[in-house]
Formats: structure tokens, sequence, C-alpha cells
């Protein structure tokens, strides 16, 4: 039997999602490890003994395995990646350093950004003493002012072999123009070290801003040997096992690739896991209809948010991650440190409930393997909303009475309530800062939430997608099959893909037209970045036909900020140019209001971006299920913590067709609970997702 695999490994939980031959889909889950592999293996082996397999047999009849994992991600955060060597223009090596105004605190969330203890608490991803400095000059146009000569380039080379540099990242001044010096250094390195992981950053991160492009260039290389070295043992445990696919990893912009053409880019995988979330957020909203989707995704630890709009992601150019600003473009996936495993506390009389997790070790009281401190998965507990002989499908029993005693300790007492008042106030605290997110993702960026279709992923955003919705004026949500596992069918489903960049800069004066040779400055740009995206994409044998779809980097002249804007030709000439003008001041408004774009200033482009896909045919999904079953009915608290209400609980692992069930209730599938609550009705679509809707009374 065909297997069609998933795998995304969060920061609690190492989700799979499995589409099998049949069309039958099922999702396992695994506690995350520290070495991330271990999650992922344990995750198979038990999806080899459900479907009576070995594990052996179960790979070998592995016909796509999609990946995604936070192994880059949590090596920058916990600074455990490569020790890493930069060499750059002389002058310049204070770079990283000096950073940007807000270098201090980028990479915080909201409750860190208030600590003034934590300013700085990132140091450079390399400090001084790593950094060497090379006597050579390009300018802007790329004309050489200072020639690297062969003695400069030996003398930095030796300093790396002197120091025994495994991991290098060359990031000289106006590269991306005339990168002729930085390939200079790397053919030197490359015969002094031959095993050594060299980034240039004219090819990963090609754009202006010497500090963005030495972060982003260096955070690669030092998670070369890193990334390289973990999926090299996946896919070669996987590949002794019998699996005969290689591995597809999940990109940040969206698409997947081998890992053997991802090789030299890991950096482009960081946020692998919540891209692949709205990946298959939009390919569900294909299937229901709905160009305009607002994807959730509660998990352990976060609580991440994405927009589609008019079936496109929101896409940004830049990330922060351990105090650096990396030009990596990504689907934009906004997060909090909001989960079931947010901690709850009281700080000088108040109730706060994250940022801090319990992670997966020790994780929640209730999980009975440690932990003291009272989450969000203990209040859901308390209230009802959960079923402790039944979490992750019955793999895991949860202590009640623990989760009740820790609340009742460290937060009902000194605040002098009750344990149901305290857990409803933790629950309220948290579902507050998440509908705050919501909107900053929809209203902050001139949309209206009521021409969104809410979808509830991740283990925990079944169970509170109710509140979530009504705080955005929406009297419904929707909920996928898989929603436990939402990233995981992302990546086991989503296309192969690429996007490639190009600086290019054009200043048009007010009322003026742009020189035809700036015009073709950005054709040529055009065509040089379609062919490296199309020729990645080869590299991973297409099936289908590769697409091209081009974006420009656009903003008023002087402004500081830019939009991109879909482009539809693939040359520049007066009349395309025309009709980006008029693109961009139409999205401005959009997003800024009426009157708010401002022509007479002129126009400045400063880049262009080539996203090449090639479809990759989805498994089929059968939609038969197995009818609800009316397990019990449970004390369940909603709206009142002194009114709890009788509430029906189903049981399923894929609703049937047509299927409904009236408010209060709760249906429980492996992984999730999705709570109806009262004057609500849900029915189930032809492939499993469920509709929540409120009654008109």
């Amino acid at each position: 039997m065909p297997f069609v695999i998933g795998t995304d490994v969060g920061g609690t939980f190492t989700d799979l999602w499995i589409a099998s031959g049949d069309g039958e889909t099922r999702v396992f889950k695994s506690p995350t490890t520290r070495d991330v592999l271990g999650g992922v293996i344990d995750a198979m082996q038990m999806a080899a003994k459900a479907y009576g397999l070995s594990f052996e047999d179960f790979c070998a009849d592995i016909t796509r395995f999609g990946h995604g994992t936070t192994v880059g991600l949590n090596a920058l955060l916990t600074g455990t990646a490569a020790k890493t060597f930069v060499i750059t223009t002389k002058g310049f090596g204070d770079t990283l350093e000096i950073g940007r105004l807000r270098r201090q605190t980028s990479g915080m969330n909201e409750f860190e950004m208030t600590d003034a203890f934590l300013r700085n608490r990132h140091p450079p991803l390399a400090p001084r003493s790593q950094i060497i400095e090379v006597d050579e000059r390009i300018d802007a146009n790329g004309n050489v002012i200072a020639a690297l000569d062969d003695a400069e380039a030996d003398r930095a080379v030796g300093q790396l072999v002197a120091q025994g540099a495994q991991s290098i990242a060359v990031c000289t001044l106006f590269s991306v123009v005339n990168p002729a010096h930085e390939l200079k250094l790397r053919d030197r390195i490359r015969a002094a070290l031959p095993d050594a992981f060299i980034s240039l950053s004219h090819e990963i991160s090609p754009s202006v801003g010497e500090y963005a492009r030495m972060s982003t260039t260096l955070a690669n290389a030092a998670l070369g040997p890193i990334a390289g070295r973990y999926l090299s043992r996946l896919e070669d445990i996987l590949r002794n096992a019998g699996m005969k696919v290689p591995v597809l990893m999940m990109t940040c912009a969206g698409g997947v690739l081998p890992t053997a053409v991802l090789n030299d880019r890991p950096v482009f995988a960081l946020f692998s896991g919540p891209a692949g979330c709205v990946v298959g957020s939009r390919a569900l909203g294909e299937l229901i209809g709905a160009e305009n989707v607002l994807t959730t995704d509660i998990g352990g630890t976060s609580f991440d948010v994405g927009a589609i709009v008019q079936g496109k992601p929101i896409m940004r150019g830049q990330i922060s991650i351990a105090g650096a600003d990396l030009n990596v473009r990504s689907i934009d996936v906004d997060s909090i440190g909001a989960g079931g495993g947010s901690i709850a506390s009281v700080e000088m009389g108040d109730l706060r409930v994250g940022p801090k997790s319990a992670g997966a070790n020790p994780g929640p009281v209730c999980y009975g393997r440690g932990g003291t401190e009272p989450t969000a998965t203990d209040a859901d507990l308390v209230l009802g909303v959960l079923d402790p002989e039944n979490f992750l499908g019955g793999q895991m029993r949860l202590d009640k009475e623990a989760a009740a005693r820790a609340i009742e300790e460290k937060i009902a007492k000194p605040l002098g309530l009750s344990v149901m008042e305290a857990a409803w106030g933790i629950r309220q605290i948290l579902d507050s800062r998440m509908a705050d997110l919501m909107r900053r993702m929809t209203l902050e960026r001139g949309y209206n939430p009521r021409d969104f279709v809410v979808l509830a992923n991740g283990g925990a955003g079944p169970s509170h997608a109710w509140v979530l919705s009504a705080e955005l004026g929406l009297d419904s949500f929707v909920v996928p099959a898989a929603a436990t596992a939402q990233s995981a069918y992302g990546i086991a489903t989503c296309d192969l893909g690429f996007v490639a960049e190009r600086p290019v800069y054009v200043r048009v004066g007010p009322g003026a037209k742009p020189a035809d040779e700036r015009l073709a400055s950005v054709s040529a740009a055009l065509k040089s970045a379609s062919a490296e995206a199309e020729g990645l994409l080869r590299e991973a044998s297409p099936q289908s036909r590769i697409t091209l779809e081009r974006r420009v980097s656009i903003r008023f002249r002087g402004q500081t900020n830019h939009m991109d804007i879909a482009f539809a030709s693939e040359a520049m000439n007066m009349e395309s140019y025309g009709q980006l003008v008029q693109d961009f001041n139409t999205q401005y408004e959009t997003l800024f209001g009426r009157g708010a774009s401002f022509s007479q200033a002129g126009y400045e482009i400063l880049g262009i971006q080539v996203a090449a896909t090639a479809h990759l045919p989805p498994p089929s999904i059968a939609g038969a299920g197995e009818p609800l079953v009316k397990a019990k009915t449970r004390m369940v608290v909603f709206d009142d913590p002194a009114n709890a209400v009788e509430t029906v609980i189903y049981k399923t692992s894929y609703p049937p067709p047509g299927t409904q069930a009236d408010g209060p209730c709760i249906i429980e599938f492996p992984g999730q609970s999705v709570v109806v609550p009262p004057n609500y009705k849900a029915s189930a679509d032809k492939y499993g997702n469920l509709h929540v809707k409120r009654v008109q009374s």
C-alpha cells in the first residue's frame, strides 16, 4: 500500500500525517525529542505498528516524504549552531555589532520587549574575534575601487586554516552587483579547506544592505553543518530501512525541495513548520471555496497566525531570530508565546499567561512528568474541555486532580478565587491575547476579519476557535479533519517551489518616466532570477510544467519601507511599469487608507522576486469516515465558571460527509477536541472538515 507522509517537528510534539493508497488519512503524534530525529522515528514506528507492518515494510511503501523541522531554528536560539567565521571588506568588521537601531530587541516577543534586563541578551551570531577583514572594495555600480590581490586573499585564508575553521561566510561590500571578490575568496578557501561549509552573500542573500545580508549569510553558514548532518542522518536511516524516495524539505516561502537541492541553503527552511500550516490551509481553502482564509495554529508552545488573501498567502521579505534580522523570503506568520503549554502565574497581583512554556518536558502538570507550573492545558482539563482518559487519542492519561491542585496553589489562592474561576481566568487571558494577534494580522493590514474564514489548526486550535471567531465578529469557523497536524498535512501535499531574488534600483522623479536603460536592468534581473528558480526546480525532476510568478519591490521615493507587488510581465517596459505603479497605489491605499498614496513623490524600485512552482499531484482522500459515537456526557464551562453545562462527548477519527451535531458538544478526534458551544451546530463536508456555525435564534 503506498503512503504519502508529511512530518512536522514542533516544540512539544512531532506530527505525522499519512494518506494511504485507499484514501484513508491518519495522524500520529510523538513527543519531540532533544535530538529531534528520535521524535520523527518514534512517530513513524507508531504508524508502522498501526498499519500492521514492520518499520522496513512501511518505509518501503512510502511514495512521498515531506519534512519540516525546527533543527535550524533551535540551533540559532540556543547558540548551538556551528562556529562560523566571516570574511568581509576592510572597515566593515563591526557590521554585526552595530546592526540596526532595534538590534538590541530584534526577535523579542511583546512581553520580553518590556524587560530592560533582556536588552542585548542575543549577542551577534559571530563574535568580533571570528570576523576577518580583507583589503578590497567594489562600489555600488560594480566598479573595482581596490582590487583583492592574491596575497591579501591568502592572508585571510591563512587565518581560517590556523583556527581550524569549518564554516565560513563571505560577505564583501556590493558583491550583489559584482561578486568577483567573493568568488575568488571561495576558490582560495576551498583549496585550503576542502571540507569547510562556505556561504557567499551574493548567492544566499542577493540584496542591498550589508547588515541583513551579512546576518543571513552567517546564519546560513552556521546552520550548514547542523542541518546537513541531521538531514543526512534522517535520510540514511529511512533509506537503509527501504525508503526509495528523497526527503522533501519545506521552505519558509511555501514550497518543498529535495534536501540535496537545499543542502547549501539551510536558512531557507528555518520556519518550515508554520509555513506548512499556511500552505495546507490554502489547499483546504481551495477545496471549500474560500479565497480569504485566516489560519490559526495553537500548539503546545506558540500561537501562529497567517493570512491568505484571494488565494495567496501574505509574504514577508525578512524574519528576526536570535537578535538577527535575516533576509529570508517567507510566508508571513506572526506568533506569540501562547499555547497549550503556556505557563500561568501571578505577578504583583496580576494573572499572566505565557509567553513562557512548559514544552513537552516536563510539560503541563497534568502530564505527570514533573511539571509544577499550571498551564493552559491544565486549565482546559479542569474546565472540562479535555478528557483525562482520551488525550492524544488515548495515548496519554492526564491527571486532573494534579492540575486542579497546581491551579489552586499557584493561581486561585493568591488571587482569592475558586479553582474554577482561576482556570476560567487563564483561558480568558489566553484567548484575549490570541484574538489580539488575529486583529493585528487583519485590521492593522487593512482587511476586514469578517471577510475571512477562520481555520482552527493545531492540537488546541479546535477547542479555542469558537471564542476567537466570536471575538472577531464571526459566527462560524472551520476545523480541518487533520487540524492537529495541519502543518504536516501542508508539507505532505505541497508543490515543489523556490523563490529567487535580485536587487535592482530604479529611481523615478515626480511626474517623470524611467529611462529605457533602467527598465532594461529590471528586465535583466527578472530573466536572471527566473533562470535560477527554474533551474533549481529542474534539479528536483518535476513531473509537471514549471510556472513562474514575479513580484517587484517598490516604494514612494524617499520612503524606508516598500511593498512587493505582483508583476505579470516577463520584462519591464513603459506599459508594464505603468501597470506596476497603478497596482502599487491601489494596494497602498488598501493598507493605509484612501488618499494615503502620494504619487507626487515619485517611485523607487528596489528589487524583484521570481517564485517557481511545479505541481505535485496530491494524494486521493476518501471521505467515508466513521459515524460519531456518543461516548458520554461531561460538565464543561463555556461562559460562566459558576455554571458548567452538561455536554455530549462524541468520538470519531474522520466524520462522514453530512454528519451533524448540535451544541453544546465536544467532538474528540485523535489529537484534537472540537468544542461546539451552546447555540452552535457542526456539520461535516465530504473532506471530513467540520463547519461550526452559530444557529440563528
